[in-house]
């Protein structure tokens, strides 16, 4: 119910789609404490990556009814696969674009099936080198893929504005993609400077209420905020 209730608010806030993550902790690490698996900075701090990855996942059994919601509300739904196997279970459910993580930048066989699929493919490069980003923007012209978003992006969280550089979207712009910008920041004030820089594609976090807490809270905007970035 609250994850229909944050559609509905994207939906009036004026977006244009929303974006689920498809992952389980299972596809994502292991369930051990110890080193490599403890997390030790940041919002997430003293937490297991499993615990958190258990807490932020998004069921597959949600999955059809969510979409099904946001095409009713006249949003595009789509989410983030973190495996092949979630390209596929996507594939299955309609999906009409895939957006693959800062941190699966690397993951030139997950890039490539998502590409496979002839469907739009955004990127996010928060963790990825140049070199890198030209071996994925590589991997998924091989694989068939053509319509690539590269978005500029700050893996903080939240990210502080003075940090953000959009300049860097020219770098990216580049590659001979359309550009955009994942956003952490607070407010609306980056992403409009964003667009007025070139970006095409703005993705941030929304929830109901900050306060209600939550593992993205700290980064999220609330409704109204989401309606004055709509609307810069």
């Amino acid at each position: 119910a609250r994850a229909k209730a944050i559609i509905d608010a994207a939906a009036a806030a004026g977006c244009d789609a929303v974006k689920l993550q498809s992952f389980t902790p299972a596809t994502m690490t292991l369930d051990v404490r110890g080193p490599g698996f403890c997390i030790d900075g940041g919002p997430w701090a003293g937490r297991t990556l499993w615990d958190l990855y258990d807490e932020a996942h998004t069921p597959w059994e949600w999955h059809a009814e969510l979409f099904a919601h946001a095409q009713a509300r006249g949003l595009a739904a789509f989410s983030t696969p973190f495996d092949v196997d979630a390209v596929a279970r996507l594939e299955a459910l309609g999906a009409p674009a895939y957006k693959i993580a800062s941190f699966e930048a690397g993951d030139l066989e997950l890039i490539a099936a998502a590409a496979a699929t002839g469907k739009p493919v955004i990127l996010s490069t928060g963790m990825a080198s140049e070199a890198e980003i030209a071996e994925a923007v590589g991997a998924a012209r091989a694989a068939g893929g053509h319509a690539l978003v590269l978005l500029h992006c700050v893996s903080g969280y939240p990210a502080p504005p003075e940090q953000m550089n959009l300049l860097r979207m020219a770098a990216l712009a580049a590659h001979g993609v359309v550009v955009g910008i994942s956003d952490h920041s607070p407010g609306a004030t980056v992403p409009i400077a964003a667009v007025a820089l070139g970006a095409c594609v703005i993705e941030k976090h929304l929830t109901l209420a900050r306060a209600d807490g939550g593992p993205d809270a700290g980064f999220s905007l609330e409704p109204d905020e989401m309606a004055a970035v709509v609307r810069g």
